[in-house]
This record gives C-alpha cells, structure tokens and sequence, in this order.
C-alpha cells in the first residue's frame, strides 16, 4: 500500500480574511486546537507512514506546530514551497513539483491543507496501487462554487470544470488526489492558465486524455475549511462526532 501522503499548506488563506493575518489557514484554532491537527490525525489513523507538508506562507509557525506536536505525529517532513518558487509564482500545481524531490517514483496521496478528510477515504487512496491516478470525488447540491468532475460510466475522468454557474456534473473535486510518477511528466506540459497561475488540474487533464485518470467517490466526511463561517462549521462536526463516540 501507499505510504506518503503529501499536504498542500503553502497558501495565503486571503477568503478567511482577518482570521489568516498573523497565522496560516491550516492552524486557524478549532476548538482549542489548530484544524490541521485533526486532518493530519485522520492521515495517522489511516495509517500513513510518512507525511510531506508543504509550506510558505508563515512557514515558521507551521514548522513550530511540527516541533509541538512531534510526539503525536512524528513522521512529518516539511518543503517550503517559497523557498523554491518564491512568493509571485503561483498555482495549485507548485506544491506538487516542491515535493518532487522527496518523493522519487513511489505512487504517493496528495491532501489540500484546508479540507478534513474522513481516515475511511485517505485509507482507500492508500489501496490505489494501479497505474492509475485518482480524484476524489463528492456529490454536492450545489456544484457551482467547485470544480466539478465528468466521468464515464468506468468512472474515467473526462474533464474537470471549473467553477461553472452551469456544471455538467454534481460530482464536486475534493482536492484528495492518488497519484504516480506520470504526474510529474504531464506537469511538464503545463503553462500558465487564464487565471495566471499553474493549476494542478491542468497536469491531471493531461493524464486524462490518455485515460489515465480515474474518480473515486468518497464515501466519508469531507468539509471545507475555506472561509470564516466553515470555522463554526467543522466546530458542530467535530462536537458531533466526539458524542456520537462517547
């Protein structure tokens, strides 16, 4: 099975507006505790031996909360992203090539940051040991605010659709990813998108044409940690689930 799960926490987290200008959004406190504590206690519990968090902005803390926590999760190795590419090129994609290094031609799991993963659909993506890469995948009501994905009755990636007011799909794009070394060669192909920027899903639509790209539909909990209101949000959740358990 997969061992290396890489975690995307280099942004600015500008949609959380005040809460992010002094602290990256993944240590934005919840319930006492910095919400990327609890993805990365998801990561432990789906049995990942090794964790890549990717780093830029305010890196230092990040580094600190690695330090804080090292008893708990002591496999953690963090890249800073600006420290590679800078503060002005940007793209979901960079993350992704600043890793590269670390990782060689071993399939790995990539994570965003700010989103909570159920540990029964991070475990699923360690079992993805084909020469397939995976999207997970997430039927919402209401599409338009995601990237969405189009796949075929195989459950063939498509295309991806960005943000449209009219999706084809009510399949959204979770930002859970399994990936192979081929990512790597498609990433090579990849300009700058209308926005600017290098966009992962760019490289993923490549190894799409070749039907290379399978989704995966999650099956557990996944939230959103994207802006000021989510903050209450994963609070209830995890309430939730804390008395569900007692």
């Amino acid at each position: 099975m997969i061992s290396t799960i890489v975690v995307f926490a280099a942004g600015l987290g500008t949609r959380m507006g005040e809460l992010t200008k002094t602290r990256p959004k993944p240590l934005i406190l919840v319930q006492g505790k910095p919400f990327l504590y609890y993805l990365l206690s998801n990561i432990k519990q789906a049995g990942f031996s090794r964790v890549i968090l990717v780093t830029g902005y305010l890196a230092g803390q990040i580094d600190e909360f690695v330090r804080q926590y090292q008893s708990e999760f002591p496999l953690i190795e963090t890249v800073n992203q600006w420290q590679v590419f800078g503060q002005d090129k940007q793209g979901s994609l960079l993350p992704l090539l600043t890793a590269k290094s670390l990782l060689g031609d071993d399939d790995f799991v990539v994570v965003m940051g700010d989103n909570l993963y159920a540990a029964v659909d991070l475990e699923a993506c360690r079992q993805f040991t084909d020469k397939y890469c995976y999207l997970g995948g997430l039927e919402v009501d209401n599409p338009s605010h995601y990237g969405t994905l189009v796949c075929d009755e195989d459950n063939y990636l498509r295309r991806i659709e960005e943000k449209s007011e009219n999706p084809s799909s009510n399949l959204i794009n979770s930002g859970l990813y399994k990936f192979t070394s081929d990512i790597f060669a498609a990433a090579k192909e990849v300009g700058k998108s209308v926005r600017g920027e290098y966009e992962i899903t760019d490289a993923i639509s490549k190894l799409a044409e070749k039907k290379l790209v399978k989704v995966y539909r999650l099956r557990g909990e996944w939230l959103d940690f994207g802006r000021p209101e989510d903050v209450v949000k994963v609070e209830k959740f995890l309430k939730l689930k804390n008395n569900l358990f007692r």
